[in-house]
């Protein structure tokens, strides 16, 4: 029996490890509508959805902003969530410094654009 809980605890170390090295990092884009033609939001905290991409520039997900109406604080909770969720760039009109300070510590890139969401990841992609 302890052999097999042994057996157990190494099978599950290694892919759970293996599944976390393989994690997809997302681009994110913060906007006002939730397909790629939707505008790139002016405020990245306070847009209406967060746009998910894969690293091919493809529309993963669309998730309604949960910090959208928060009484304080939704640059900070903003950036946990995009980092949460693997996001290795978030694309708005303009970041708060707060929100950018956070991001920074959690390894989470900025960028200013104007224009579509499908322009924007476009824009990403090219760097």
């Amino acid at each position: 029996m302890t052999r097999y809980i042994g057996l157990l605890l190494i099978f599950f170390v290694f892919f759970s490890g293996n599944a976390f090295a393989g994690e997809t990092s997302w681009i994110a884009v913060s906007a006002d509508g939730k397909d790629l033609s939707a505008s790139v939001s002016a405020v990245a905290a306070r847009s209406p959805y967060f746009l998910f991409f894969d690293e091919q520039g493809t529309l993963v997900e669309a998730i309604e902003n949960p910090f959208l109406n928060a009484s304080g604080g939704a640059g900070r909770q903003a950036a946990d969530f995009f980092a949460a969720r693997n996001a290795r760039i978030v694309i708005a009109g303009e970041f708060g410094s707060k929100m950018l300070d956070a991001m920074r510590e959690k390894g989470v890139s900025s960028m200013l654009f104007r224009g579509s969401a499908a322009e924007a990841v476009k824009k990403a992609l090219e760097k």
